[in-house]
């Protein structure tokens, strides 16, 4: 209904008098008005939601390929690379890059090497802040996800792949590359995530038990084909007996620690994929605070107050208790086979403390021997999006030459890993090396081949965890739940429901995992909030039209009383 008022007009009483009387109706034209600016509002809102609303995981940027490369410009590019103390890498990696830059003189290479995937990760973070990120990184997906959430995002390589010119066998690159085809279909499957693959897999390696065979035998077992949790568990504890005088009538020693797991994630993560348990979904959904868990830490527990059972990070290096005979099962990758056995090639202890004793390679402990379930794992490469399109087809160029045979042979000869593509693995090359076990303890140490043909024999057993952002903390989550476990027991302290109820509580709340996904903190290798790094201009302009419409309708709200006072 309308309310009309009427505005009154006097002037000076000594004046003639003039009255003017006009209709206003301050409701109706308020209410327009504010519905005007509210529709504005809402407008300005929507679309500030739809930009903002998504702010943790930017829109990633697309490639378009060069139809030609340009090879009368010059190109430098930044390759970050693993390394720990291993020269014969460093090496490798510094050969690859010569004879790459042989092949493209206008283009350089630098070569930044890390001693530490945590720190790589952690650099690529910070610096996707500051737009400084490397052309080419030698990294993990799960940190690719977390990657993929920057200004500066990881180029898909889908396009790249297929490209006639540049893609993997082109016909204008000036190496023997590998088709796409030529690439293991389970190692390329891991670098593809959200629709995409974002990396090409650089080496692949799993987990492998070493055993000292010597001590099994001692105490009157015989090796199975295939180790069982049961059997690994019940030799353990088998070891634990003791002499009058404290030492251990095993080995005669002060230590021993039966069995030792060097990455605890990776046996929580296998552990609950051979139950066929949760651990999460490809979406994202956390999984792992469930019964099954709770069961296998149970288990775990057990065997802790036994002292038939440690970590890597509470012990210490599985290689080192094993080579003096310490040990009796060491999980640890197959690309730490050099590090394995008496006669090993990298060792970590004196020659004085080394105990003579026959190495048996086996695939970790499983709960169907029949089926059997190992984890892939090994460094892949992706490359960073930069505003010259010529200087990343430039960075393609170098990380696909890493797929050649020689940079894959010759690395995967350092360590236990395989190469990632048959053109390698099917070479003659290749397959002598394989068949000239045990020459010597270098390059043919005997060890190390049998970790190699261990997961060469069982490619079609492995598998991958799911990757998004947040997939590398719930991977640190589940070594974290067997770590606090372990302490836990060795303090003494109750391990019963109340204990693994707040175990869940705590463990999900130090990664983020209440929140729906593990959000990543660039100084906390893996926890913590993630700095995306300022808003678009866009989502700036937006919230200033934002704040000017407020400033419009609070305005004329107090306009509004001062003419009707």
């Amino acid at each position: 209904m309308r309310s009309a008022r009427m505005k009154k007009t006097d002037v000076s009483p000594n004046r003639k008098s003039v009255v003017r009387y006009e209709n206003f109706d301050y409701g109706d034209r308020a209410k327009k008005t504010l519905a005007r600016v509210a529709g504005l509002f809402l407008l300005a809102l929507t679309a500030f939601s739809a930009l903002t609303g998504c702010h943790g995981k930017k829109e990633q940027r697309t490639f378009e390929i060069p139809e030609t490369f340009d090879e009368a410009g010059k190109y430098e590019i930044t390759f970050w690379a693993k390394n720990d103390t291993n020269k014969t890498q460093t090496g490798i990696y510094k050969k690859a890059i010569s004879d790459f830059e042989k092949l493209y003189p206008n283009i350089t290479v630098n070569l930044r090497l890390y001693t530490d995937y945590g720190k790589i990760y952690n650099d690529v973070i910070t610096n996707i802040a500051t737009d400084t990120t490397p052309n080419v990184c030698i990294t993990y997906p799960d940190h690719i996800a977390t990657y993929l959430t920057g200004q500066d995002s990881v180029v898909p390589l889908d396009d790249l792949f297929a490209d006639e010119k540049y893609g993997l066998g082109g016909s204008e690159l000036k190496f023997d590359s590998p088709t796409q085809d030529e690439i293991i279909p389970q190692f390329l499957r891991e670098c593809a995530f959200e629709g995409s693959h974002y990396a090409i897999p650089y080496m692949r390696s799993t987990e492998a038990c070493y055993v000292n065979k010597t001590f099994v035998e001692q105490l009157g077992y015989t090796l199975p084909e295939t180790l069982t949790w049961d059997f690994v568990w019940e030799v353990s504890e088998a070891a634990m007996e003791k002499n009058a005088d404290g030492t251990f009538k095993l080995n005669g020693q002060n230590v021993l620690i039966p069995f030792i797991y060097k990455s605890t994630d990776n046996m929580m993560i296998q552990m609950l994929r051979q139950k066929e348990a949760g651990y999460s979904t490809d979406a994202g959904e956390i999984q792992i605070f469930n019964d099954t868990t709770r069961e296998l830490l149970e288990t775990i527990a057990d065997h802790v107050k036994s002292g038939a059972f440690s970590t890597f990070k509470i012990s210490g290096y599985p290689a080192n208790f094993l080579n003096a005979g310490q040990c009796i099962f060491a999980v640890d990758s197959t690309a730490g086979a050099t590090w394995m056995g008496t006669h090993a090639p990298l060792l970590d202890i004196s020659a004085d403390k080394l105990v003579e004793f026959e190495t048996a390679v086996m695939e970790i402990p499983q709960f169907d021997p029949e089926h059997p379930q190992m984890i892939s794992q090994g460094p892949s490469v992706c490359i960073f999006n930069k505003a010259d399109k010529q200087e990343v087809l430039a960075s393609w160029l170098f990380a696909q030459y890493l797929l050649t045979n020689d940079v894959q042979i010759a690395y995967s000869q350092t360590e236990g890993y395989v190469p990632v593509t048959s053109k390698a693995q099917e070479s003659e090359e290749y397959q002598d090396y394989l068949q000239r076990e045990g020459e010597d303890n270098a390059t043919y140490y005997d060890v190390k081949l049998q970790a190699a043909k261990l997961l060469l024999a069982h490619t079609d057993d492995t598998f991958v965890t799911p990757v998004f952002n947040g997939s590398a903390s719930l991977r640190d989550a589940a070594g974290q739940l067997i770590e606090t476990t372990t302490k836990s027991v060795r303090r003494k302290q109750t391990v019963d429901d109340a204990y693994f109820e707040k175990l869940y509580e705590d463990t999900a709340s130090l990664y983020h995992l209440d929140q729906g996904s593990a959000q990543m903190d660039p100084g906390a290798s893996g926890t913590g909030t993630e700095d995306l790094g300022p808003l678009p201009l866009t989502s700036k302009l937006l919230l200033a039209a934002l704040l000017t419409a407020w400033v419009l309708i609070v305005g004329y709200l107090l306009l509004s009383k001062l003419k009707k006072k």
